[in-house]
């Protein structure tokens, strides 16, 4: 859905410059059609490049343009700052109407007065998206038994909204696995993040062009193996982006296309290990494949 999102804010947005990164950063990460997601400043700013103080204006003209709400009653992981994109909301809610009985119905531009749907805040919160404690609407987060006196710790939060701590500010982040812009976020110098918040970056892309993956799986072959990675590795520990950039390339490489049965070639039988990789990168993939495969015991 971040598609269509990044769709609207290329044909319809009036944004521009750092403002119009800042939307395209956003809506980048929108999950489904209701146009909400999450993000810090530091990673807005590590995105777009550009200063706090340039980001910091973006969202504010944004926010004044009607193009960029900022939901105050809701949170995202380690609190980070939740967001709407209530026209493109609106327009995917035009588009949805108006091509439900003819998918080719012509569907006319958006306009400043195309409704906004309601938004459904029990579905974002398989997205980690929650309301903020202490609201009317914060969900208690204790066992489904409602026992008062039971230890919090034994019901564990939302999956990926990492460790809630009081404390944090814009310059210090709350965890680790948020990076600190312009410094070391850890103790061996890059900044570790979860797979679920990695982005594909220019370099790794034109790797795949390069090698033909982007021909040999297609456009949606290619996000299905993406998707497919990040299921498999929602659980793993933070990492660098160079780390995760080299995990993805070799499940790339190793990914068949529809139609075909899953092989895995070993260095030094079979096949050739995939374009641009060495044999060592070859043989890792090789036991990452065994590891993803079910076993009969299990």
């Amino acid at each position: 859905m971040s598609v269509d999102a990044r769709e609207w804010v290329w044909e319809h947005s009036s944004s521009r410059g750092t403002a119009r990164l800042v939307l395209l950063s956003i809506a980048d990460r929108v999950p489904d059609e209701q146009c909400v997601a999450w993000a810090s400043l530091s990673s807005l700013v590590e995105r777009t490049n550009a200063s706090r103080t340039a980001v910091r204006d973006a969202l504010t003209s944004l926010v004044q343009s009607g193009e960029l709400k900022v939901l105050d009653h809701l949170q995202g992981p380690q609190r980070t700052t939740a967001y709407r994109l209530p026209r493109a909301a609106a327009w995917l809610a035009k588009v949805a109407a108006a091509t439900r009985e003819d998918p080719d119905a012509y569907v006319e531009p958006p306009t400043e007065s195309d409704p906004v749907p309601e938004l459904d805040e029990v579905r974002l919160r398989r997205h980690g998206i929650w309301p903020k404690e202490g609201t009317e609407s914060a969900p208690s987060r204790r066992s489904s038994t409602g026992a008062e006196s039971g230890p919090l710790r034994r019901n564990p939060p939302p999956r990926r909204t990492g460790i809630r701590t009081p404390q944090g500010t814009e310059s210090n982040p709350q965890n680790r696995r948020e990076p600190k812009v312009n410094r070391k976020g850890s103790s061996s110098g890059a900044a570790l993040t979860p797979a679920g918040e990695w982005q594909v970056d220019p370099a790794t892309e034109a790797w795949a062009h390069e090698q033909g993956h982007f021909a040999r799986l297609g456009e949606d072959g290619l996000r299905a193996a993406d998707a497919k990675w990040r299921t498999h590795r929602a659980d793993w520990k933070p990492r660098s982006a160079g780390a995760w950039a080299a995990d993805w390339r070799s499940w790339i490489a190793r990914e068949h296309t529809l139609g075909r049965p899953n092989l895995y070639a070993l260095p030094g039988s079979g096949p050739a290990p995939a374009g641009g990789m060495t044999r060592a990168e070859a043989h890792t993939a090789a036991l990452l494949a065994a590891l993803d495969e079910p076993t009969e015991a299990e």
